[in-house]
């Protein structure tokens, strides 16, 4: 069965490590589903602004077919992700309520689900073989500037370059710690099960 996520995201390297996370979690879910995604990237201070995250929903929307929802995955920054999700959702869902829509904002930047599973990547894309998971990984600000420092010698961690491998290889379970990743896993599974027994 194919499903069609329609994903609005702010970088370019979630650009391509999102359909990656969205087909490994899909497997976990149903092995005989395929997911195919149509990326939408925006800027994340515009999409906070009033009209812009209804625009770019609306636009995205035409771009889809049926058995589609849209998933918007933003880094929550500084922002309190339990007051600014529920209001990005209410907005998305306000402008296009025949369309299943979830909204996750990882607690400061994608890249905080590196960290939560950071011994899954130990000797990996250049991490250190003996990396090691901060206590709170959703606590750190800087999780790129993190990675970098956990890197051998001369590597600098490259969003672009980096998130899809590291994505295609950290431990989904792990990273689960991560309160921001646990829901996540959870709205992405439940968009999976919505459009798959959609009548």
């Amino acid at each position: 069965m194919d499903l069609c996520f329609g994903c609005i995201v702010e970088g370019q390297g979630e650009s391509s490590a999102l359909p990656i996370l969205l087909r490994r979690i899909a497997a976990e879910v149903d092995v005989s589903i395929r997911v195919q995604t149509v990326i939408a990237r925006h800027s994340r201070h515009l999409l906070v602004r009033d009209g812009e995250l209804e625009r770019a929903v609306q636009a995205l929307s035409y771009r889809l077919h049926s058995r589609s929802g849209i998933l918007v995955v933003l880094d929550s920054d500084d922002d309190p992700a339990c007051a600014l999700g529920p209001a990005l959702l209410r907005r998305a869902k306000g402008v296009r309520p025949d369309v299943r829509t979830r909204v996750v904002l990882a607690t400061r930047e994608y890249e905080t689900w590196f960290l939560a599973a950071a011994e899954s990547l130990a000797g990996k894309c250049g991490l250190r073989p003996d990396l090691v998971s901060p206590q709170e990984p959703e606590v750190i600000r800087g999780a790129k500037q993190w990675l970098t420092r956990n890197m051998e010698a001369g590597q600098i961690y490259s969003p672009t370059r980096h998130q899809p491998a590291l994505t295609a290889q950290f431990d989904l379970a792990a990273a689960r710690s991560a309160k921001s990743f646990d829901k996540f896993c959870r709205d992405v599974c439940s968009l999976i099960l919505d459009l798959r027994d959609a009548v």
